[in-house]
């Protein structure tokens, strides 16, 4: 096992994976930048290595200043988290190359899976189902319309590299098709620095559910069911919950199989995420994100398992301590991401967190790295925890969610706790009859 390794992310999933390796007797490094200097995971870490100023291009997007702080501290490992260099191959081949273990897949199948357009034909010749679209890249507006004519309006231009709805474009028609396809590889050039595309069938009414994987390196895998992820705005997720409260238990059983088996087949190490879109009780593979999720937390609670002690035995060469038949999903969970934004507009609203307190009680669960006297940074995501709740039942979960947020006190700042107690008391939400179009639908009435 490891003795010590380098946290090389910020905020509550750096503050996560302090607290894994705590229980599993590793020191740990916080690496953070001149502005996250008094940061609750830099406080609690064993050693805290400054990586540079502000700007995350400067600091935590900076790879030899992080190979250096895990080479000034005898690291033996190095946890990306996600977002910043979780799923960047270069980063985790350079990991390699200077002799730390990255936690995580190898590079070869991040680069795999981290382009869509590779996933996707990946995948279809190992069995899972995937939206009609085009075969590759796509080149030319004249490629372009070829295959939506051939799959039909309307379509969705997607950035190979891309993630969070950047280098997206929806086409309805013949006649939007030409700046969509322009705009897209613009965004995607822009955000990723690749303007690749790809074009798949726009699904009406999907909804996003994702299968939890997990692969070592003695060729097991397992899967640990879904999560629905269908509550969004502009394709970022704000709450998630499992079970999903659509699927049919023999189709969750079917697609995790698909899921683990795909994971086994590929040589998979460590934890992962497929991520599919439901309609119609038909299952689409949309992409697999190479990391830990923000939403592993709902996983957590519905199975009982440390998921980022999990990754750390892996990569440490132990075979998985979990076994598919002894996984049994017990009760309801759900998580909001609460960010520091207006609730209303969304804009976001950094400043000095003046008062905190965290919700308690049973089935309660508050994963942040904030504090009272906390300044939040102008630099990074919004978001500043996540809150996630578990019940027997999913009625039950949605009582105890409310009590929680009712309890939460973050004062000095606005955040988006509010939007979730309206989201709550709709209806629809309540039956479990929405997708990843509901909330925006629902926005100018919230």
């Amino acid at each position: 096992m490891f003795k010590k390794l380098l946290i090389a992310n910020r905020g509550e999933i750096a503050l996560r994976i302090i607290r894994a390796c705590k229980e599993m007797g590793i020191q740990t490094v916080a690496v953070h930048s001149t502005v996250d200097a008094n940061a609750m995971a830099v406080r609690l870490a064993d050693e805290s290595v400054c990586i540079g100023p502000a700007p995350a291009k400067n600091s935590y997007l900076n790879i030899p200043s992080i190979i250096s702080a895990a080479t000034v501290t005898g690291a033996d490992a190095i946890h990306p988290g996600y977002g910043f260099l979780s799923e960047n191959s270069q980063f985790a081949r350079m990991v390699a190359e200077h002799g730390f273990k990255f936690i995580g897949p190898s590079p070869d199948i991040i680069d795999t899976m981290g382009d869509k357009a590779t996933a996707k034909k990946t995948v279809q010749e190992l069995g899972l189902p995937v939206v009609p679209g085009s075969k590759g890249l796509l080149h030319t507006v004249e490629e372009a319309m070829d295959v939506a004519k051939e799959i039909g309006f309307p379509v969705i231009i997607k950035a190979s590299s891309g993630g969070g709805g950047k280098g997206m474009k929806v086409v309805q028609d013949e006649s939007q098709l030409a700046e969509a396809f322009t705009t897209a590889r613009s965004e995607a050039k822009a955000n990723f620095g690749d303007d690749s595309v790809y074009m798949e069938k726009f699904l009406s009414t999907p909804r996003h559910i994702e299968i939890q994987v997990f692969g070592d390196s003695h060729g097991n895998a397992v899967h640990l069911g879904e999560r629905d992820c269908s509550i969004q705005r502009r394709h970022q997720k704000l709450l998630e919950e499992a079970p999903s409260p659509v699927l049919p238990r023999e189709l969750r059983n079917e697609i995790g199989e698909l899921a683990a088996e795909t994971v086994r087949s590929i040589g998979y190490e460590g934890a992962g995420t497929i991520e599919f879109l439901y309609e119609d009780e038909n299952f689409y593979f949309m992409e697999m994100n190479t990391r830990i999720q923000v939403e592993h937390p709902v996983t957590e609670m519905t199975t009982g398992y440390d998921l980022i002690s999990e990754q750390i035995r892996v990569a440490a060469g132990e075979p998985l301590s979990i076994e598919q038949k002894n996984t049994h999903f017990r009760g309801h969970a759900i998580e909001v991401r609460i960010n520091a934004e207006d609730p209303a507009t969304f804009i976001p609203c950094p400043g000095t967190i003046k008062q905190f307190h965290a919700p308690g009680g049973i089935g309660v669960r508050f994963d942040s790295a904030i504090y009272s006297g906390y300044k939040i940074p102008t630099y990074y995501d919004s978001m500043i925890g996540k809150l996630i709740v578990h019940g027997t039942d999913r009625e039950e979960c949605l009582r105890r969610l409310k009590r929680a947020i009712n309890e939460t006190v973050i004062e000095g700042i606005s955040t988006t706790l509010p939007l979730f107690l309206k989201i709550m008391d709709d209806p629809q939400f309540v039956s479990g009859d929405y997708n990843i179009h509901w909330l925006e639908k629902k926005l100018a009435d919230l």
